[in-house]
Formats: structure tokens, C-alpha cells, sequence
């Protein structure tokens, strides 16, 4: 791979309460191959051990910020907004990424011209590739936010904030990035594998009901046909009708 100038790179975490896995995430930022990294946590006052760990690194982390918030994607809209690096990325507290990652992110956005990428991330499967092109009719367009999503600090904040009416906000943001700003991005190589992303995160205790109206609200709010909205509606319903029986039985009974 071709030796690129260095840009900036922010890398924002949300934690609170991951004494069981914050340090990994921590070491993995820290032991990058890339030398200009912003690195910010957003602590939302952790009650368990996190306290302590942040305090171990408190001199290798660019900026610790303890504060009372709304959830994580409030969480991360304060994140974002001190962030002053090239590009921006977002690492939750029980993710990590693989050794060289932010070196590649370096390549791309140094020899590309693109406003966004999508790395391959090992997630419950690897994640690989990304479809702008399906983003009218599914949001399964992109590998991951957490750990695969890179963007250029500039072009994230002309978007906007993560909308935290939304289960989903991140969709929001991505839907808004590729159809209404039209936005350049391209994907990694599927070799390139950028981290992983643990199971059990946020989006795994969403219900799925909850998850499907969340979805709905995102593209009508974006100004996609309604009677198109709700036919991809039924569509997923009837592609997954136990998971869907099974989130109302949660939701209702």
C-alpha cells in the first residue's frame, strides 16, 4: 500500500457502565499504526469500574468528557461536536478494531475522492461492501457504524446531528447522507477488515416492532412515498413473521 499523507482522524466512544470491555476498545485505538488521532470519550457517568480505566489512560486520550445525557445518540452528537480531526469515526465501548485499520482509513480518504467509507467489519458475519443503490428499499446498504463508518468531519456536521427521536438515528443520518446530500462514498476491500463488533450492543435490545415503525418514521420523515414505505413494511414482516409475532408478544402481552 502506497505510504499517504497522514490526516487527522477523531474517533469518538460512548460510555457508560463496560468495565468488561472499554479497556480492549481503548487499547485498540491507542496501539493504531497511525500517529494523528483525536481520540474522545463521552463517559455518561459510570457507576462500575469504567471510572478507573478512563482515569488509567486519562493521558492518552485527547478528551475525557463526563456528562449526563439524553443516550447514545445524544452521547455521541457531544462527541462529534468537539471533534476537530480530518475525518471522524465512532467505536462503541465493546468494539475494537483490528491492528492497521486507521492506516487504511488513512489511504482511502488521502488517494480517493470521497466524502464517506465503509470498512469491512466482522460483525456476526463479515459485513463487506457497500450498495447505495438498495438504500430506497432496505437499509442493509452498508457494513457497520460502529467500527466501519469513517466520514469527513465537515461533511458529517453540513448532515446534521444524530436525530435521538430515532432507535436508529444512525440509518437516519445515512439515508440523508446518500439521497439528500448525495454524498461520495465507497467501500473497503472485503480483505480489508477494519474491527470487531461484539455482540449484544444497543440495536440487539431494540424491539423488532419498535425497530420496524423506527424505520417507517426515517424514510417518511426523508420524504419517501408513504405507499411505498409501508409496502417494504409488509415485506419485512412477512419475510420474518416469527420475529415479528414474537415482538408483539414482548410488546403487548
Amino acid at each position: 500500500m502506497q505510504e499517504s499523507k497522514e490526516k487527522t482522524i477523531s474517533i469518538i466512544t460512548v460510555v457508560k457502565n463496560a468495565e468488561s470491555t472499554i479497556e480492549r476498545t481503548i487499547q485498540s485505538v491507542l496501539n493504531q499504526n497511525h500517529s494523528n488521532i483525536e481520540y474522545i470519550i463521552v463517559n455518561g457517568y459510570s457507576t462500575d469500574k469504567t471510572n478507573e480505566i478512563l482515569e488509567k489512560y486519562k493521558d492518552k486520550i485527547n478528551l475525557i468528557i463526563n456528562k449526563k445525557d439524553g443516550g447514545i445518540w445524544e452521547a455521541m452528537n457531544i462527541g462529534l461536536e468537539k471533534a476537530t480531526g480530518d475525518i471522524v469515526g465512532f467505536l462503541n465501548a465493546d468494539d475494537y478494531y483490528y491492528s492497521g485499520a486507521l492506516k487504511i482509513v488513512n489511504h482511502y480518504f488521502s488517494s480517493h475522492q470521497i466524502d464517506f467509507l465503509f470498512g469491512t467489519v466482522d460483525k456476526y458475519k463479515l459485513m463487506h461492501g457497500y450498495k447505495p443503490w438498495k438504500s430506497k428499499w432496505s437499509f442493509g446498504f452498508y457494513t457497520s457504524h460502529s467500527v466501519g463508518f469513517f466520514i469527513k468531519t465537515k461533511k458529517h456536521k453540513e448532515v446534521g446531528n444524530y436525530d435521538p427521536k430515532y432507535l436508529s438515528a444512525d440509518l437516519d443520518l445515512f439515508y440523508k447522507m446518500v439521497n439528500n446530500f448525495n454524498m461520495r462514498g465507497i467501500a473497503s476491500k472485503k480483505t480489508e477488515v477494519f474491527g470487531k463488533f461484539a455482540k449484544g450492543g444497543f440495536s440487539s435490545k431494540v424491539n423488532y416492532i419498535d425497530h420496524l415503525i423506527d424505520l417507517n418514521q426515517i424514510r417518511i420523515a426523508n420524504n419517501q412515498n408513504t405507499v411505498l414505505v409501508h409496502f417494504i413494511f409488509l415485506i419485512k414482516i412477512l419475510k420474518k413473521p416469527f420475529r415479528f409475532i414474537k415482538g408483539i408478544q414482548m410488546k403487548y402481552f
